[in-house]
């Protein structure tokens, strides 16, 4: 966010007057919608996973694929959309991506197949990846600088609310069985919202040319596609159908067009992520951190919400509603520390990391003991919560401490995309845990909530190599 308000213009983009104040709320609320909509599909998924898997008959490799396909292709392709946006202007991108984003929604609702849904799922991800990166640009480039502040301000909240709303809506939609639809009006809906985004941005949005001489790292992103997909491919195949020779070649493939991304990184005139990002030892700390603790919770949410319902019997709505304590408390929290970090920095880091340890423990305490009555998940779910909502901000934000302004924009897209492609990862790798744990929901579940207390205590020594402070001026 620094980085944009030092490239805006005092004047507006390239000396254009910044709109009227009522325009620019008006602009505000298109790129807050938009990635409300991105964060609701994000999240739609860890409720209504086992019911759309039940439908079409996809089985635990269609529950794995729901949330990882669209985290995945949005995590490969959002620094490349922001350098899209630079090369052929904001708005366009903007606006394409936002139509692609409805048009996949549709097609997700409408998918006869597990294959299919998968399929739409990565295009409604990649279009997402084309929206997602061009509101801050948009705003730096409407809103005078003594006043983004108070636009920025409005994210957290509203994207909170979007975590605890899309999970919920999604039960609810699914229990009203609209039209006798079941789980698709989940994804039917976005027409509506999409389609009424989309009609004030292309109202609202100012035009931009865009710069013809920014440079595109295509074949970088298409190697770390090809890569995130062929490792995911066999991890989900060779968890859910055992490891016979095509999951194992997915996998070492996987690991060959790895070794052929990171090569280019180095070689390419204009990597995705600078070189001299991944020698700063703060930052490469911060994305190893970031990748294993997001991927852990990740996994988290996805495991309760199919202990919830599989192995407590109940609906989807029911199940959302009982996350509920667990999104306030990452709400709360995220709140309460934003002004924590300037004063506690790396220590913030930690101290989420422990209570999030905490709850988990608490939780595991309850499922071993069979203590999972109405009421009882509530303590350790909101513990959790507020352990997840300490880390989410504050370990990115002190990732960037040591880092200089030029180095800001490629920092931060490289750590959106690390959030994404780790929530990826951890949806695949603690389901895969707990279908193949044996001995019914309650040692399923058990085991995974080992694994990811295991993975949470295993971070906290590490908090130690981030940088001791976040910018100075990150949050004043």
């Amino acid at each position: 966010m620094t980085q944009t308000l030092r490239d805006a213009d005092e004047n507006g983009l390239h000396g254009i007057p910044h709109p009227p104040a009522r325009v620019r709320w008006a602009i505000l609320g298109v790129v807050l919608a938009a990635d409300v909509l991105d964060l609701l599909d994000g999240t739609i998924t860890n409720i209504a996973a086992p019911t759309i898997a039940h439908d079409l008959g996809g089985g635990t490799s269609l529950v794995q694929w729901l949330g990882a396909s669209y985290a995945l292709a949005l995590g490969v392709l959002l620094v490349l959309g922001g350098r899209l946006g630079d090369l052929y202007g904001r708005r366009r991108l903007f606006l394409t991506g936002l139509a692609g984003f409805t048009t996949a929604s549709v097609a997700c609702g409408l998918a006869p197949t597990p294959g299919t849904l998968v399929a739409a799922r990565l295009v409604q991800g990649a279009f997402g990846a084309l929206v997602v990166p061009q509101g801050f640009g948009i705003l730096g480039a409407t809103w005078p600088r003594a006043q983004i502040g108070k636009a920025y301000s409005l994210f957290g909240p509203v994207m909170g609310l979007s975590a605890v709303g899309g999970p919920i809506l999604a039960g609810l939609l699914i229990d009203a069985d609209l039209a006798g639809l079941g789980w698709r009006p989940m994804f039917l809906i976005n027409l509506v919202l999409g389609g009424a985004a989309l009609f004030a941005a292309a109202r609202l949005l100012p035009h931009d040319t865009g710069d013809r001489t920014t440079a595109v790292d295509i074949p970088g992103s298409a190697l770390l596609g090809a890569t995130m997909l062929a490792l995911l491919t066999g991890l989900i195949q060779g968890s859910a159908h055992g490891w016979t020779a095509f999951p194992v070649l997915a996998s070492l493939a996987g690991l060959a067009l790895f070794a052929a991304f990171c090569h280019r990184q180095r070689t390419a005139p204009s990597p995705l992520i600078r070189p001299s990002l991944l020698h700063n030892r703060g930052f490469t700390s911060g994305l190893v951190l970031g990748i294993v603790f997001f991927a852990a919770v990740s996994g988290l949410l996805y495991v309760v919400s199919l202990f919830l319902q599989q192995g407590l019997g109940r609906s989807p709505a029911g199940a959302a509603l009982a996350l509920m304590p667990l999104s306030a408390g990452i709400v709360i929290a995220s709140i309460a520390c934003y002004r924590l970090i300037a004063r506690l920095g790396r220590r913030l880091v930690l101290i989420g990391f422990l209570v999030t340890l905490a709850g988990t423990l608490h939780l595991l305490a309850l499922v071993a003991a069979s203590g999972t009555g109405p009421w009882a998940l509530v303590p350790p779910l909101f513990v959790i919560g507020l352990g997840m909502g300490a880390c989410f901000g504050s370990l990115y934000d002190v990732t960037i401490g040591d880092i200089t302004p030029a180095e800001a924009g490629s920092a931060g897209g490289s750590l959106g995309a690390v959030q994404q492609l780790a929530n990826a990862v951890g949806a695949a790798t603690v389901t895969s845990v707990y279908f193949h744990s044996g001995g019914g929901e309650k040692h399923a579940t058990t085991v995974s909530l080992t694994v990811v207390a295991t993975i949470t205590l295993l971070c906290c020594p590490l908090v130690r190599l981030l940088p001791p402070k976040a910018p100075e001026d990150q949050h004043h």
